[in-house]
């Protein structure tokens, strides 16, 4: 991609009424557009970013055993008449009269819609487990929309919801997924603890939220310190091993603001563990029984053949306040630093000199042989002054910089900058090309 054919409208300052590191830098780099209070425009760099967190998480969903299905942004009320959540959700829900008077609703969260998806088709126990996900566009209407995407009212996210036949079927899904998410936040390059949470208007008795340790989070958190040092659980693990990945992270201490217990984390965790730090949720697990398959009657045949309630549970991730949490838990002075596996791109190619017929073939060359092998490259052509070429590169966070110059070029060698470390190694062309698609 070339930087002068591309649209990457970067500021030098951020507003002022940008508030925390990830809103300033995301307006800064050119990655969204405020359209109202809470809604933004995703602009090229920033979609870019998007999508490639939103693979992450549906491939860590696919691998855990989830099926996507796509469900709309507009739900009928009369479900949520149906489960009871209607009048009980309160004004962060965006009620909507279409021109037949019939009333919907803009969708906070699936539960009411995927039972009755469910209920409709799976009538055995032998179809189950099930969970169904999908990534869509959600609505909540909050009173103080602020921080960019990490509070905004229009959001992406990732629910499932799993589908069993009694309690104990639930609790191995629910365990499954909470592995799920340890993998998915891994290869986002995040630390993320689960916390033992409140359930609120989901419903429940088992919840966990997933927090990402940053100092501009939202409140103060509280841990044992071996959480954090943790490595992810992996994959297609039994029934044995889930069991022992989540009694190993629940038997140690960890609790937000609102559910900490201060003799409690004293008693429980030694001192030289005992963590206190601001955290970002970024994901949220529940598991709740009956409570939707009850009043909807999402029933199927047991084994004895008799009807029974379905055991369900939902799995919220945030995808678009990720991006946000990413940048807060990964930054410096000069931007944004992407871990790999989200970059917009994975190298950045400068030439230093675009009027200059052998430095423009030389990179012309460059981005040829790194697109040839996978790699996603944007070039910087354009004829903005070196400095201010830096500058953007570091900004917007891409994980190499390969500059090129006409002085380098006539001694043979090329600069190869690490974006995340700042170590700069000066080499030939092709023993940088070869570093680069290692």
């Amino acid at each position: 991609m070339r930087l002068s054919r591309y649209f990457l409208p970067t500021l030098k300052e951020a507003p002022s009424d940008a508030q925390i590191v990830s809103h300033q830098l995301m307006l800064r780099a050119g990655m969204i557009k405020q359209e109202a209070a809470g809604i933004y425009a995703w602009l090229p760099l920033g979609l870019r970013v998007l999508r490639k967190i939103e693979g992450i998480v549906r491939q860590e969903q696919e691998r855990a055993g989830a099926v996507e299905l796509l469900m709309p942004t507009l739900q009928l009320a009369d479900l949520w008449r149906e489960s009871g959540r209607y009048d009980a959700y309160g004004p962060e829900m965006l009620r909507i009269t279409d021109r037949h008077e019939r009333e919907l609703l803009y969708g906070p969260t699936n539960e009411e819609m995927v039972t009755d998806i469910f209920r409709a088709y799976v009538k055995s126990y032998k179809a189950l487990p099930l969970n169904l996900f999908h990534i869509q566009w959600k609505f909540r209407d909050e009173r103080r929309p602020r921080f960019g995407v990490m509070r905004g009212r229009e959001f992406l996210m990732k629910d499932a919801y799993s589908f069993d036949l009694d309690e104990a079927s639930a609790r191995i899904a629910y365990k499954r997924m909470f592995a799920a998410y340890l993998n998915t936040f891994s290869r986002l390059g995040l630390k993320a603890v689960p916390m033992r949470a409140d359930t609120g208007p989901i419903g429940g008795d088992l919840s966990h939220e997933f927090i990402v340790l940053a100092e501009t989070g939202e409140s103060e958190v509280f841990c044992d310190r071996k959480l954090v040092e943790m490595d992810a659980p992996g994959h297609n693990l039994s029934v044995e091993q889930l069991e022992g990945v989540f009694n190993e992270r629940t038997a140690l201490y960890a609790a937000t603001e609102e559910m900490h217990d201060a003799a409690q984390f004293e008693s429980q965790t030694a001192e030289g563990d005992r963590l206190s730090a601001r955290g970002i949720e970024v994901g949220h697990i529940f598991y709740f029984g009956t409570k939707y398959s009850a009043p909807m009657k999402a029933k199927v045949a047991g084994p004895d053949g008799q009807d029974t309630e379905v055991h369900m549970g939902s799995y919220g991730v945030g995808v678009s306040r990720l991006m946000g949490a990413i940048i807060e838990a990964s930054h410096d002075a000069g931007g944004i630093i992407w871990p790999d596996s989200v970059a917009p791109f994975d190298v950045v190619v400068i030439n230093l000199r675009a009027n200059d017929e052998a430095v423009s073939a030389a990179c012309e060359e460059a981005v040829a042989k790194l697109e040839a092998l996978g790699k996603d490259v944007l070039y910087d052509d354009t004829d903005e002054r070196p400095g201010g070429k830096f500058a953007t590169a570091d900004l917007i966070g891409v994980p190499w910089q390969l500059t090129i110059g006409p002085k380098g070029l006539a001694d043979g060698v090329v600069e190869l900058k690490r974006r995340a470390t700042g170590e700069k190694q000066t080499l030939p062309l092709d023993a940088a090309l070869e570093l680069l698609t290692k």
